[in-house]
């Protein structure tokens, strides 16, 4: 026990750690938003440091440099929906119905969470050099290709799906029609002159690309 304070030494180096942890939660948090919406280039360490309540040298002390902190946010972007997609338990499910969630899964997901599209986009613009010297978002990607390929090969031995198909393939399929659609809401409302981002449309949409990669796969 501290005489001084009435704490024990170990209380207290608790209370920092936890400090500590809601400090680098709060950058990252207000990083993210950041991030997505001026990229790396654009976003300013002290404008996220404004928004997590923190000062620049927090943000120094906790990642060394603006662009180990967009290392930091986009891992944790590719972490959460490779974690979401685990907990989807598509490996009990009949091998139609798993697939059926997953186009289902990310669709929703890209809607729901704007911030991965653009991030990933801005990522591109750098040419994955963050992601390349990632290996937490290769191994996790690893274990989403290996429950993929495991949906085909029951489906292959059901007789639902043909065999053959990559999952790697399948994958970038699934994501590019929903990504490109969001991506391109925009000019797409503008040149097909209906609004891509009205209920009915994005419902239809969904249903448009479950029947595309249900007929892609299907025996």
């Amino acid at each position: 026990m501290d005489a001084t304070s009435g704490k024990s030494k170990n209380g207290v180096g608790k209370g920092r750690l936890r400090d500590a942890e809601a400090t680098k939660l709060r950058i990252l948090v207000a990083a993210k938003s950041d991030f997505a919406k001026n990229g790396l280039g654009g976003a300013r360490v002290d404008v996220i440091a404004a928004k997590a309540k923190a000062n620049k040298r927090m943000i120094y002390h906790y990642f060394g440099s603006k662009d180990n902190l967009f290392q930091a946010v986009i891992e944790n972007a590719y972490h959460d929906i490779r974690t979401a997609e685990q907990k989807l338990n598509l490996d009990d499910l009949d091998p139609k119905d798993a697939l059926e969630r997953l186009v289902r899964f990310t669709w929703q997901y890209y809607l729901k969470n704007p911030e991965f599209i653009t991030l990933v986009n801005s990522e591109n613009l750098h040419r994955a050099k963050h992601v390349k010297r990632s290996e937490l978002i290769k191994a996790e990607t690893r274990k989403f290709v290996a429950m993929v390929s495991g949906i085909l090969e029951r489906g292959v031995s059901s007789g639902d799906f043909r065999a053959g198909i990559d999952p790697v393939q399948l994958n970038i399929t699934i994501a590019a029609i929903g990504y490109y659609y969001l991506t391109n809401r925009f000019t797409g409302s503008i040149i097909f002159e209906r609004d891509l981002m009205e209920k009915d449309a994005l419902n239809e949409r969904l249903e448009f690309n479950i029947d595309t990669i249900m007929r892609l796969v299907s025996a």
